[in-house]
């Protein structure tokens, strides 16, 4: 056997044992999602949700590996920073330092992610979304001035 054919099936016969390496795909209850105004869920749950929640659509490139490994660390990774399914039990000043991070990620451009935004342009914020996340958090916007 030529080794370029060898080559070839050593890697899909590797890409095809990865895929009984399962990862993590659980949704834990919702027990205290966060309380904003239905403009800011929209929102948070259109660009935010899917890493920062309990309710991750986990959609079927999120079974394929390797893809699946940075899926699941990464929602693993949101969620252990900001979950907004269990925002509301946190302490008051907790959440106040959280919305600020919000903010701050947001307005920095650091959120949503752009290996997320790839996959899914429509959770791309635009100016007056992020207008309206600052003046959630902060009660007045500065961005549409």
């Amino acid at each position: 056997m030529r080794p370029g054919r060898t080559i070839f099936l050593l890697l899909l016969i590797a890409m095809i044992g990865i895929q009984f390496i399962e990862v993590e795909r659980t949704n834990p209850p919702v027990t205290d999602e966060i309380k904003a105004p239905n403009d800011v869920m929209r929102i948070l749950r259109t660009s935010c949700y899917d890493c920062h929640s309990n309710e991750t659509k986990w959609r079927w490139y999120s079974k394929v590996a390797p893809i699946s490994w940075i899926i699941a660390d990464d929602v693993e990774e949101g969620r252990k920073h900001l979950n907004f399914s269990t925002f509301e039990s946190l302490d008051t000043s907790v959440k106040y330092k959280k919305k600020d991070e919000i903010l701050e990620e947001v307005q920095n451009e650091e959120m949503p992610l752009n290996i997320y935004l790839w996959m899914h342009p429509t959770a791309s914020l635009e100016l007056p979304q992020k207008a309206r996340i600052e003046k959630w958090v902060t009660g007045k916007s500065r961005m549409l001035n």
